[in-house]
């Protein structure tokens, strides 16, 4: 049996400013990433979408970035190793708070923006985040770009984790996401990712931007829900997983 998680960042919006259609999407995810109050979110906001997940049934996972609100977590920050450490231990925290008063379990930590793309290069910073998540729950899953250092991280440490391809981001050759500032990093044609998405999880491929096979292996495919056209594209992925017989459903989940 082929299984696959499908994870979608969410609760992204900030006091009376709306981004994303997180309960549009909800539905159709198995698991949610939640700002934690850095690069986005409020204690309201964070509250809401953990009781929206328990409503949909879906795993809960917190995404801790850089302190960068206006940035949205997307511009590089000159954060020391500890730094990032405590910053990650306080927003785990933050939302397994409201996990627990809401009555479910945080199922995995993913981090976010320009701190993710230091991770999946930096070897250090990446065993700082794996630290910080043993330090407040040695049972959490770290979401790991596949074939990335925040695997070996994972590894050091000693910490469960899944590695994670994306569905409409593009590649380079070497396995890493291209960046956002480069034509062509996003995909936007539906039956496009659907299939590239379908070739990931059953075949562990994908085709970077120059054309070269990169292989992966996938436990878990990142969909996002703030772009338009976002909600339709992840049906468009569900019924082309389901067409071909392959179980949706959190990693967590046995």
């Amino acid at each position: 049996m082929v299984r696959i998680d499908l994870n979608c960042d969410m609760g992204e919006s900030f006091g009376v400013y709306t981004l994303g259609y997180d309960e549009e999407a909800l539905p159709f995810v198995t698991s949610i990433n939640a700002a934690c109050g850095f690069h986005a979110s409020d204690p309201l906001t964070m509250q809401k979408i953990v009781g929206l997940a328990k409503k949909y049934g879906v795993a809960i996972g917190a995404h801790p970035g850089y302190p960068d609100l206006v940035g949205f977590g997307r511009r590089e920050l000159s954060a020391s190793l500890e730094e990032i450490q405590a910053d990650v231990i306080y927003q785990i925290g933050a939302l397994d708070a409201f996990c627990r008063a809401t009555g479910v379990r945080l199922q995995h930590v993913k981090v976010h923006g320009a701190l993710y793309n230091r991770a999946e290069k930096d070897l250090a910073t990446a065993v700082a985040i794996a630290q910080a998540v043993k330090q407040v729950d040695p049972e959490l899953y770290l979401v790991c770009l596949a074939n990335s250092p925040l695997v070996e991280a994972a590894k050091q440490v000693g910490i469960p984790y899944v590695e994670e391809a994306f569905a409409d981001r593009a590649y380079t050759a070497e396995g890493k996401l291209v960046s956002r500032k480069v034509a062509g990093s996003v995909l936007h044609d539906v039956h496009e990712v659907a299939q590239r998405v379908l070739r990931m999880v059953t075949e562990g491929k994908v085709t970077a931007i120059d054309g070269i096979e990169v292989s992966l292996k996938p436990d878990t495919i990142c969909v996002h829900g703030d772009t338009p056209g976002a909600v339709e594209m992840i049906k468009a992925i569900r019924a082309r997983l389901a067409l071909a017989g392959v179980v949706v459903k959190a990693f967590g989940v046995r």
